[in-house]
């Protein structure tokens, strides 16, 4: 099954993860962060556990930090605006909770290599699948 894209999650501490992970997903995608501008906040409230308890597991097992995961969550969701082509910056910087443009820029060329109007005019630059983020 992991073949075709599923996996089966066979132990607590990966269900755990996967709870996190679609917990930052919900947060970015279904803009939770309207609500609780906060994600550490959004999380602790959503599993119920302490935000330093989950922060601190979650970088254990993925050898990332949650708001570094949450940040390339935020740029794929940023690639794919740009590729669909009906937002402009503006628009997509607030969408995704970015205090400016300016500051979608940075954070996106940090993480990427490319401006965003490079990347605007690449196109074809492919992204990353959620589960590979």
């Amino acid at each position: 099954m992991k073949d075709v894209g599923f996996e089966i999650i066979n132990n607590s501490q990966r269900i755990l993860i996967e709870q996190i992970k679609t917990a930052a997903i919900d947060f970015i995608f279904q803009k939770k962060w309207e609500e609780k501008h906060n994600f550490s906040d959004y999380l602790s409230e959503k599993m119920n556990l302490d935000y330093p308890y989950l922060s601190s597991f979650f970088s254990s097992v993925e050898g990332t930090t949650i708001e570094k995961y949450l940040i390339n969550l935020k740029v794929e969701r940023v690639k794919e605006l740009i590729v669909y082509d009906q937002k402009n910056l503006s628009e997509i910087a607030w969408e995704l909770g970015y205090s400016s443009v300016a500051h979608l820029s940075g954070q996106f060329k940090k993480v990427t290599g490319f401006s965003l109007s490079y990347f605007k005019n690449l196109k074809e630059q492919k992204r990353s699948s959620l589960n590979d983020v």
